[in-house]
């Protein structure tokens, strides 16, 4: 499958998971697609439902994805610009960089939101308490070459057609209003940050706010397909064996690129919970199973990752 890639970037991005994710959700019937945390996008632009409600807390993504929606940021925009201030940030020899995020947090503009995204250090999508961006430089002033502006602009072009063949609203919600918006014929995936890893984002993520996530799930009674992780060669998330007991997990393994350091880049056995029959999935108690006596943990096969396609585009 072809698998189109969002122009914003941040740690933990799907990419390499949307086909398995995807499989799955085909499995599904459902009238609306819903995620609380909908990050950059990818899995849902890719898993293309005819209608989704797409919520996230920050609200710096949802203003760039109603700006593409409206055209208010189009592939042409996003070049010139991006050519210009690639420009500004090879002759400053990196100190434009800061110059933009200053400005971004000054007046939140969604292109300098992407510009941020595509040339901070490590991908990394980071905010101070006051809501200011805070990730450094990537420290390459050549950031913006010709090649990386058109796959950017490309990316931005793939995206925006996608969204205006469907029906994607994009909302500026926490997810516990997000809960409230949902009800028994929709199918929500929820990919909140992994509690019990080291994360950046926009929020904090608290055992608390997982219960309070799997409950509002429960009383909506909507079918639901959450990610998260079961286990890194260092320890086993046994939220999974509390707060998710009750349901069905599917695994993969991946490998993340998000560490500054390359021993922290290390390979996580994904899954999948869910409420509905998964591909490959079994039950938690057989997981749990599984783990006390040392067997494998991979419940799917592992299968060569489709890489991301581009489509060209002419301007």
């Amino acid at each position: 499958m072809k698998i189109f890639v969002p122009p914003i970037k941040s740690q933990g991005i799907k990419t390499k998971l949307v086909e398995w994710i995807k499989s799955n959700a085909e499995q599904v019937d459902y009238d609306r697609w819903v995620e609380p945390f909908m990050g950059t996008g990818v899995v849902a632009f890719n898993v293309r439902p005819k209608r989704a409600l797409l919520c996230d807390s920050n609200p710096h993504i949802i203003k760039f994805y109603n700006s593409l929606k409206s055209k208010e940021i189009t592939s042409k925009i996003v070049k010139k610009y991006l050519i210009k201030e690639g420009e500004q940030l090879l002759a400053s020899e990196g100190k434009h960089y800061y110059e933009i995020r200053n400005r971004f947090n000054e007046n939140g503009s969604s292109l300098d939101f992407l510009f941020l995204s595509r040339s901070c250090f490590n991908g990394m999508m980071r905010f101070n308490k006051k809501g200011g961006y805070n990730v450094p430089f990537c420290k390459k002033p050549n950031r913006f070459a010709q090649a990386l502006v058109t796959k950017i602009t490309n990316q931005v072009e793939n995206i925006s057609q996608i969204i205006e063949k469907g029906d994607f609203e994009f909302k500026n919600l926490d997810f516990k209003e997000t809960l409230k918006n949902i009800d028994s014929k929709d199918l929500v995936y929820c990919d909140p940050p992994y509690i019990g890893r080291h994360v950046d984002y926009f929020d904090s993520w608290s055992e608390e706010e997982e219960i309070f996530l799997r409950d509002g799930l429960i009383d909506a009674n909507a079918k639901f397909i959450l990610s998260t992780w079961l286990s890194n060669k260092y320890r086993t998330n046994d939220y999974i064996f509390s707060v998710w007991k009750e349901y069905s997990i599917s695994t993969k393994e991946h490998f993340y690129h998000v560490g500054g350091k390359e021993s922290n880049r290390n390979a996580v056995y994904e899954a999948l919970l869910s409420n509905v029959k998964l591909n490959d999935s079994i039950s938690n108690k057989v997981m749990q199973s599984r783990i006390n006596t040392n067997q494998s943990q991979l419940t799917s096969n592992q299968n060569k990752t489709t890489l991301p396609e581009q489509l060209s585009l002419k301007l």
